[in-house]
């Protein structure tokens, strides 16, 4: 049995190769067909994987609260300020009325001009407690981050992101050194390590470059710039009141995240009277990325297994002409004792080799996207450095991952596309009264 296959087989191949082009060409689109499934599933993969790790990084037993401006929001007392966000008490009373928090951190941010002698640099002045750089994964290069006696103290010292402290300091080590925002000045004790920029969550969170931040005590920074944030432009003049900015809550438990999240939601709808806060639940957008990233690629499936479909109708059309072209071999094969089935396997065994083979160049290909993406990344960032700027991150650092399924599925339905339309020109080949064919020219 398994002899009589091979034979099928070695003949389907010698059959093939007395038409290369023919074959080289219908074959042509069962390679791009699979292919492009593997291509399109990786590069979904790897942005799924971006984003996915983006949100783990905000903790999977994070509760997120942060500080929103109502779009009708108007200013307090006739006054420039308009009132709004997450307050002190807030803080205070999430930190002591939920029995699952394990630990709280307030966070203030605004935009600010960083200055050293001539080096001017915009970034944001982040006022904060120790935790926080374990929450953001931040590392220290030099020096140290922030302790709770800076903040007890109200002392005027601050951490640097990367790219700061690059750009204020190109030829000198800036701990010990001075910076100054806005008239004060404060001493640098400590410089974080590079960090790759987070790209914004859908509508839930924006994106942050962590290297252009500075970091301040959270005590300090209210001793120091206090609540209220004025901004001028166009001949008016705007300003915020605005405690805190965002308050990450951490569960002592995984399960605990959606109930301290539903406690923290009736906490804040109780004493604000308007929506000027957001709750995110980074469990809940990993869920949801996930769900986003099994629906994607089936997409991307069955976009791409479009191209095995075009692909399979153009085997179908070779092998009709195949049949027409070889009507008097199979009349003879047939004189000579062969039977229907006999011929059927003989073209479907064509079939199968034409997208088999196919399906194996199409496996090699895709095995190269990695490659492929990194010489087109390699070609924009060398050649269009402009339009490489432009691009966001997620784009910039994109690596694509080959998911094993996608391989054997790609291959799988290759096959399956040759075996569904070959079945038409095999059997019309066998139904093929041997007379008629014998005495065709």
């Amino acid at each position: 049995m398994l002899d009589r296959m091979l034979r099928t087989l070695r003949l389907g191949f010698k059959s093939l190769f007395l038409h290369k082009l023919r074959s080289v060409l219908a074959m042509l689109g069962i390679l791009i067909g699979v292919t492009a499934v593997i291509w399109l599933v990786a590069l979904g993969e790897g942005v799924s994987y971006q984003a996915q790790k983006q949100i783990q990084e905000l903790g999977a037993r994070n509760v997120i609260i942060k500080s929103v401006k109502p779009p009708l929001v108007g200013a307090a007392d006739g006054s420039f300020f308009v009132v709004y966000g997450l307050k002190i008490d807030d803080f205070n009373r999430i930190h002591e009325t939920i029995p699952t928090v394990e630990s709280i951190v307030p966070m203030r941010e605004i935009s600010r001009e960083f200055r050293h002698d001539a080096h001017l640099i915009n970034g944001q002045l982040i006022g904060c407690t120790p935790e926080y750089a374990d929450i953001n994964h931040l590392t220290i290069d030099r020096g140290q981050f922030l302790t709770d006696i800076n903040g007890d103290n109200r002392d005027p010292v601050c951490v640097l992101g990367w790219e700061i402290a690059d750009k204020l300091f190109p030829l000198e080590d800036p701990i010990g050194q001075k910076i100054q925002i806005d008239s004060d000045f404060y001493t640098i004790i400590g410089v974080t390590r590079e960090r790759a920029g987070s790209a914004s969550i859908g509508g839930s969170l924006a994106g942050r470059e962590y290297n252009l931040d500075v970091y301040i005590p959270f005590k300090t920074f209210r001793a120091r710039l206090s609540d209220q944030i004025m901004t001028t432009g166009s001949g008016s003049r705007s300003g915020e009141i605005v405690q805190i900015s965002q308050i990450t809550v951490t569960v002592k438990d995984i399960s605990q995240v959606e109930q301290t999240a539903d406690i923290v939601r009736t906490l804040l709808e109780k004493y604000h009277k308007q929506v000027d806060y957001s709750i995110v639940v980074p469990k809940e957008l990993l869920r949801q990325a996930e769900v986003l990233r099994a629906m994607f690629n089936v997409l991307l499936v069955l976009i791409a297994g479009i191209s095995l479909v075009v692909g399979g109708i153009g085997i179908m059309n070779i092998m009709l002409a195949t049949v027409t072209e070889r009507t008097r071999e199979i009349g003879v094969r047939r004189a000579l004792g062969a039977r229907r089935k006999d011929i059927i396997s003989q073209f479907l065994a064509e079939t199968i080799v034409l997208t088999g083979t196919g399906g194996v160049l199409g496996v090699i290909m895709g095995a190269l996207c990695g490659v492929g993406v990194w010489a087109v990344q390699g070609i924009i960032r060398e050649g269009l450095p402009e339009v490489w700027v432009a691009l966001p991150s997620t784009i910039q650092n994109l690596e694509p991952i080959i998911a094993p399924w996608s391989v054997g599925a790609a291959f799988f339905i290759s096959v399956a596309v040759g075996v569904l339309f070959g079945l038409y020109p095999a059997s019309r080949a066998a139904q093929m009264d041997p007379i008629e064919a014998l005495r065709h020219e």
